[in-house]
């Protein structure tokens, strides 16, 4: 019966887990010469930070003629702008590449979530500590 709990437990505390649980951020590269950055930045980027996806995904912009930053480095294979790239906790989630309009990009972005919320549901919490974890199933 104690393993029951256990994994009721466990299922509850993925099932309910914030999908923001962690450091999200949508990588914009950019560039000033392109005409669909400059068309993005008119139609999405002038209210992307006012969006419940901007919540999960904080905008950062990225020159792409500018030296990455350190901490974005492992991102490789941006070429083309616009791109955007969802990382979450470092690990890159997906990409959309281009822009082909608001609701292209948009529905994009809702499948970048589905993407994050599945992911963050394969994450198993750790094994409580209550000095029985090596005959916890899980554990």
């Amino acid at each position: 019966m104690k393993r029951f709990y256990v994994i009721a437990y466990i299922f509850s505390f993925v099932a309910f887990m914030p999908i923001n649980a962690g450091a999200a951020e949508l990588l914009y590269f950019y560039s000033d010469a392109c005409n669909y950055c400059e068309r993005w930045n008119n139609e999405v980027g002038s209210i992307y930070n006012k969006t419940k996806e901007s919540s999960v995904l904080k905008l950062r912009q990225v020159d792409i003629h500018a030296e990455i930053p350190s901490d974005i480095e492992h991102i490789k294979g941006v070429v083309y702008t616009p791109t955007f790239v969802a990382v979450d906790n470092g690990r890159e989630i997906g990409r959309i590449v281009g822009y082909g309009g608001d609701i292209f990009f948009w529905q994009h972005i809702e499948a970048l979530l589905n993407d994050m919320k599945k992911s963050k549901s394969n994450i198993i919490p750790p094994c409580p500590d209550n000095g029985n974890s090596d005959k916890l199933l899980s554990c």
